[in-house]
């Protein structure tokens, strides 16, 4: 049987590079689009960067997502690329909704037009939900985003749920509440905390600045979620499907942990700063996975605590490897 071909776009992020990994393991061909630009990042892939097919591509520019569809014919398509940081898109709105909401709509254009028989997968997010309407949040929980993230993700979600009735495509949104790892960016509070924690136990800072430390997550581990992305695609019916861990956990609590696993206490170090509030919060996020849990099987295996150890960890060594 020949290898399954998936291309996975916003491969040198940390969802990609996870996924990257576990489609190899699978015994996928893997291709992997990103953008031309001067600096480009590969310090999350470079591990594997051998054993995928690297292609340049732009979710703002249709005839290259047309024409990498059209050269490696894809069964498979992953689209992760996308402005993913919140903060940022209040600064740079229009660019943030040209890269996360119409960018899925020229990706699927490509493979309606030149791979109708291709999968496809679109990372939707919880940040559609916003100011919630109900806890938890199911599929079925009407979105109310409070940022132009979450508004260009729920144009992505429902784009992708429109050429799926309209024109038959097997196409999926997943709806992931926030998963971290060692590889998050360190823009993101998860690392953010867990490499100041570990460098004020090394000595090498003094404080922390910090924002909302009330607001709460559904705080999961990204390897586990890209699993889901895939069962997702291997289903008998495309769907879409919520990915969280049930849990809700506040930034304090975040500190908490991260601080107390090296024997510090949080508040010597932790400052609130209001600068780092967002315009408008999103206060309490937690995710019900019991339709991926039923229907594929699915479940989260890393817990809350876990995770950030092991985020504290990597921090230590990576501080250690590189002298501070």
């Amino acid at each position: 049987m020949p290898k399954k071909t998936a291309l996975i776009t916003g491969i040198t992020g940390q969802d990609g590079s996870y996924l990257a990994e576990f489609l190899l393991e699978q015994g996928y061909r893997v291709v992997g689009m990103v953008r031309r630009t001067s600096t480009i990042n590969f310090d999350r892939i470079k591990h594997i960067q051998e054993r995928i097919d690297i292609v340049q591509g732009d979710l703002l520019d249709q005839s290259s997502l047309m024409e990498i569809i059209r050269e490696y014919q894809p069964d498979e398509v992953y689209n992760l690329a996308a402005q993913s940081f919140v903060p940022t898109s209040f600064s740079q709105p229009v660019l943030t909704g040209e890269f996360t909401a119409l960018g899925v709509t020229r990706l699927l254009e490509a493979i309606r037009h030149i791979k109708p028989d291709a999968r496809f997968y679109q990372a939707s997010s919880s940040e559609m939900f916003g100011k919630v309407v109900e806890v938890p949040q199911r599929e079925t929980t009407p979105f109310h985003p409070r940022s132009p993230y979450g508004v260009a993700k729920v144009y992505g979600h429902w784009i992708t749920v429109n050429y799926r009735e309209s024109y038959g495509l097997f196409a999926c949104s997943g709806i992931l509440f926030n998963h971290e790892s060692p590889r998050r960016g360190l823009e993101f509070v998860t690392h953010k905390v867990t490499h100041a924690a570990a460098r004020i136990k090394l000595g090498l800072q003094r404080e922390l600045r910090l924002g909302n430390l009330d607001a709460r997550r559904d705080w999961g581990y990204a390897g586990d979620y890209v699993r889901g992305m895939w069962m997702m695609l291997q289903h008998d019916q495309p769907d879409d499907y919520v990915l969280a861990t049930g849990e809700t956990h506040s930034v304090r609590e975040l500190c908490e942990v991260a601080f107390g696993y090296l024997g510090l206490n949080w508040e010597d170090y932790v400052v609130v700063d209001p600068k780092y509030y967002r315009p408008a919060e999103v206060d309490l996020l937690i995710g019900d996975a019991s339709k991926a849990g039923r229907v594929l099987g699915w479940e989260p295996q890393v817990s809350f605590e876990q995770l950030v150890h092991m985020m504290v960890d990597a921090d230590l060594q990576s501080l250690h490897n590189n002298k501070g």
